[in-house]
C-alpha cells in the first residue's frame, strides 16, 4: 500500500520530535528550554551547525516578537524549518524538452537501483516516455536488478555486459533512447565507495558522455541517500558532490528511522535540494518532497 510523507515519518514523530513537542508544550521559555532543544534536534539527525542556526534564528523571533511562551516558540520554529527547506533551484527533470537525462547516483545499499525503478514507474504514470540504462557494470547483480525494476514499471532497458565500461551503456541508453522516441531515460551507475578514486574517475567519464551526447545533460544528477546512516550520508554527498555535478537528494529508508532532522542538513550543509523521499519497499512508494508536509508531519499527533 502506497504511504505518504506523513507516515514516513511515524518513527521520528514518535520519537525525538515528539519529545520537542513536550519540551514546547507547556510554561515558559526558559534557557533550560533551550539547551533542550539543541540537544533533541542534535539527536534527531539535524547536525550541529544546522541545529544552531536554527535556535539562533528562533531566539531571535523571541527577541523581536515578545515571545514569552513555549507553545509559541513551536509555531515559531515550524515557520524557520519551513524556512529552511525553501528551495529556488529549479528541477530541470520537468521542464520540456525533447530528451531529458539523468544520472542517478549513490553507494552500495542505499536504495539507488531500487529508487530507479520507482522513479520510472513514477514518470511512466505521468505521461512521460521513459527508459532506463543499466550502467553499474560492476556487479552483475545490479543489472539484473534493475531489469526487474523495468519490468515492474514496464518501461524498456538498456543494459551491457557486467564488466563493461559503464560510459558505454549510457552512451547506449542515449542513442536508444532516442531512436525509440521516448523523453527521459535514466541511467543508473556503479554504487561505488566514493573513497576509491578509480570508480569516481569512471563516474565522472559517464557524466562526459552525457555532455557531449545530449545538450546541457546530464539535466539532474540525482543523488541516493540512505536516511539511517545520518551525518555519514552527508560525507558521501560531499565527496560525489566533488566528482560530478549533483543536483539533487532523494533520500530513502525515512520510514525506518527516527532521524528524520537529517533532511534539514542536506539543505543546509550540502545546498542541495530534496526532490523525492522514499517511502516504503513498494514501487509507488516514492513521494516528491514537500516541505509544508515534511514539518507538518514532524509534530502531526497521532
Amino acid at each position: 500500500m502506497f504511504k505518504g510523507i506523513r507516515e514516513s515519518l511515524s518513527r521520528t514523530r514518535q520519537s525525538v520530535f515528539g519529545q520537542i513537542v513536550n519540551v514546547l508544550g507547556m510554561g515558559e521559555i526558559t534557557e533550560e528550554t533551550w539547551d533542550d532543544l539543541e540537544a533533541l534536534l542534535i539527536q534527531a539527525d539535524m547536525g550541529v551547525p544546522t541545529t544552531m542556526d536554527l535556535i539562533e534564528a528562533m531566539r531571535r523571533r523571541v527577541e523581536q516578537e515578545g515571545l514569552y511562551r513555549a507553545d509559541q516558540l513551536l509555531r515559531a520554529m515550524k515557520e524557520e524549518m519551513r524556512a529552511m527547506l525553501t528551495s529556488r533551484q529549479p528541477f530541470e527533470l520537468e521542464e520540456p524538452r525533447q530528451l531529458t537525462v539523468v544520472m542517478v547516483v549513490g553507494v552500495n545499499g542505499s536504495g539507488k537501483t531500487t529508487t530507479i525503478g520507482k522513479l520510472a514507474y513514477y514518470y511512466k504514470n505521468r505521461g512521460r516516455k521513459v527508459m532506463v540504462a543499466a550502467g553499474d557494470t560492476f556487479r552483475a547483480a545490479a543489472i539484473d536488478q534493475l531489469k526487474i525494476w523495468s519490468e515492474r514499471a514496464d518501461v524498456p532497458i538498456v543494459a551491457g555486459q557486467p564488466g563493461g565500461d559503464p560510459a558505454a551503456t549510457a552512451y547506449d541508453g542515449i542513442r536508444a533512447t532516442r531512436a525509440r522516441g521516448h523523453d527521459l531515460l535514466f541511467i543508473d551507475t556503479a554504487g561505488r565507495l566514493h573513497t576509491k578514486f578509480n570508480l569516481m574517475k569512471e563516474l565522472e567519464k559517464v557524466y562526459s558522455v552525457c555532455r557531449k551526447s545530449v545538450h546541457a545533460a546530464p539535466h539532474e544528477v540525482l543523488l541516493v541517500l540512505d536516511a539511517p546512516t545520518g551525518q555519514n550520508a552527508l560525507i558521501q554527498a560531499t565527496k560525489f558532490k566533488e566528482s560530478v555535478k549533483v543536483t539533487g537528494v532523494i533520500l530513502t529508508k525515512l520510514d525506518s528511522t527516527a532521524k528524520g532532522g537529517i533532511v534539514f542538513a542536506i539543505y543546509r550543509e550540502l545546498g542541495l535540494p530534496v526532490r523525492f523521499i522514499g517511502t516504503g519497499e513498494g514501487i509507488q512508494d516514492l513521494a516528491p518532497f514537500d516541505p509544508d508536509a515534511f514539518v507538518e508531519g514532524l509534530f502531526e499527533s497521532e
